[in-house]
């Protein structure tokens, strides 16, 4: 791993700062590097207010929009809300859905099948719209490229207005109304929200339109969290405002779908982390191994017992997903092994019998052994399909961009991506991925990278600093975990491995002459003969809570550990 300290900032913004709001200069440092450098500014980050949302009526279309979905009810029209069955898109549909049929009853849901249809609007989802007379399409979380299905609805007499958060091609969908931030058109003044996030700005102008305030609305942020959370978008903005209210009501009066996953895991109190690694994986898992549709009747259910059911069924499919998570990761290695593609600058694997719904994942798997730009292919009907995944730094989707003379249909963001090709293409789409991502990565970008806040002492760790460094929260991109490093430190002689493979590290760590603290370094106990006979190392780590038997401590979470230079 490569350890990049952030570049410190103006000493004068950083003393002012730290008077103004009377804190350490490392702390107020941190603030800055984040953007925040004045009270105001650090007033709205660590005590965000609903107040601070946008206007939703400053996004492009959205009076088309809302005016098109009014005359849609006033005239007995039915109406489909569309969405991907990842959970942007399933919680963005059951927030738009259930939201319209708080007053309207002509609404239902519509999620593609990630086998049959695969990802977006698709022609059968219009036909089904056709054959049940919906004359009005609400996408969510996808829409922004599907120029065809919006010609091919329009032959039927089916209006679409797209929520989406994708980057546009070079034309617009011929649709009602597009809401899209990142419209080259659209002055919204934030383009990070994810797709979910769109559909809260919709419902916000919809309420604002019939008098609601923003306090009506609150109820529909427990759905907006999870999305925020799942999408790895910015933690920034309206995106931060928008997560720390979800938080609240997941926290305080989560829906019942909500609540009854984390409700059989025994868990009190969420925080942003538990989101990412409880909720968001068991939401996908539906959409992976059966159907989306299971994710939305989930957080659409206000019975709790019923709701119960649907978690235990969720559960059933995010276990099998775990199973064949691992199962493919290892043919995935031992395919790379075996055709000795260690030296590549990509790593694209493929084999016909995977499962399509878990290839994303076995993306991520692969690059934490092979740290590069990873496609994993299956076959899907006559074509192949594939997830990408990147590294820090590195715009996977922009190298797709560069090879798409090789494929059928792509999309997705910097670091995640899909797509499809005919089988005959495969082997030079692999050629010409593998060259345009040597032609145009940096080096330094195959290298596994610990971006560092601040070097700190042992002494600056107290509880004081614990309980500002917990008001950061939510972290999220743009506004991760606080990361220290720490020089001249040695272990205690408690130092030991952990874990059934001893793949993990515990110590307890002195510098100079402070306090001693608990260390752990998960996936680190390859490093222990680094820490032994009072040898001096320096490590990089974040700051946590440890409770134990009604105790609390602080605790070091270990990131990595290099000899002292």
């Amino acid at each position: 791993m490569r350890w990049t300290i952030k570049p410190k900032p103006s000493k004068d913004k950083v003393q002012q700062l730290a008077q103004a709001l009377n804190v350490e200069d490392f702390v107020a440092t941190l603030l800055v590097q984040r953007g925040i450098e004045t009270f105001e500014e650090a007033k709205h980050f660590f005590r965000p207010t609903l107040n601070d949302l946008h206007d939703p009526y400053l996004m492009k279309d959205m009076e088309k929009a809302v005016e098109r979905i009014e005359n849609a009810i006033a005239n007995q029209e039915n109406i489909l809300v569309f969405g991907d069955y990842d959970v942007d898109g399933t919680t963005a549909v059951s927030l738009v859905s259930s939201y319209l049929k708080s007053y309207y009853p002509n609404v239902a849901t519509y999620i593609p099948d990630r086998y049959d249809e695969g990802y977006g609007i698709s022609f059968k989802g219009i036909d089904f719209a056709d054959d049940n007379e919906f004359s009005l399409i609400i996408a969510l979380d996808c829409g922004i490229k599907s120029i065809d299905h919006v010609a091919y609805a329009k032959e039927r007499n089916i209006d679409f207005i797209i929520c989406d958060h994708h980057r546009p091609g070079a034309f617009l969908p011929e649709a009602i109304a597009v809401l899209d931030p990142k419209r080259d058109d659209c002055n919204y003044p934030y383009d990070e929200l994810c797709g979910c996030g769109i559909g809260f700005k919709l419902i916000q102008a919809l309420g604002k339109n019939r008098n609601q305030t923003i306090d009506d609305l609150i109820l529909y942020l427990d759905l907006v969290a999870a999305a925020i959370a799942a999408d790895i978008v910015p933690m920034t903005g309206e995106n931060r405002v928008l997560a720390y209210f979800g938080l609240q009501v997941i926290n305080a009066e989560p829906r019942p779908g909500i609540k009854a996953l984390f409700h059989q895991l025994k868990k009190q109190t969420l925080d942003i982390t538990d989101v990412v690694f409880i909720i968001a994986p068991r939401i996908n898992a539906a959409g992976r191994i059966k159907h989306g549709n299971h994710a939305v009747e989930l957080l659409t259910e206000f019975n709790f017992e019923q709701a119960q059911q649907f978690a235990s069924e969720i559960e059933a499919y995010n276990t099998e997903r775990k199973d064949l998570d691992k199962l493919i990761t290892k043919e995935a290695l031992l395919q790379i092994e075996k055709n000795k593609e260690k030296e590549r600058f990509t790593t694209v694997v493929f084999q016909e019998d995977w499962h399509k719904g878990v290839i994303g994942i076995v993306a991520s798997r692969l690059i934490e052994t092979y740290y590069r730009p990873t496609l994993v292919f299956t076959k899907s009907g006559d074509k192949y399909a594939a997830s990408a995944r990147s590294v820090k730094g590195f715009d996977v989707y922009n190298a797709l961009e560069a090879c798409s003379e090789h494929l059928e249909q792509f999309g997705g963001h910097m670091y995640a991506a899909g797509m499809t090709l005919k089988e005959e293409n495969y082997d030079n789409f692999k050629k010409a991925f593998e060259k345009v991502v040597q032609e145009t990565i940096h080096p330094d970008l195959l290298i596994r990278e610990i971006t560092v806040d601040s070097e700190i002492d042992f002494v600056n760790i107290t509880r004081k600093l614990s309980r500002i460094l917990k008001q950061f929260e939510p972290f999220g991109p743009q506004n991760m975990t606080p990361v220290f490093l720490t020089k001249n430190v040695k272990d205690t002689g408690y130092g030991k491995p952990m874990g059934q493979d001893d793949e993990h590290l515990r110590l307890f760590v002195k510098q100079n002459n402070s306090e001693g603290i608990a260390a752990i370094g998960f996936g680190l106990g390859n490093k222990l003969d680094l820490t032994t006979h009072q040898k001096q190392f320096q490590t990089v780590y974040c700051i946590d809570e440890n409770e134990w038997n009604g105790k609390i401590s602080l605790q070091l979470r270990l990131k990595d550990i290099k000899i002292d230079s």
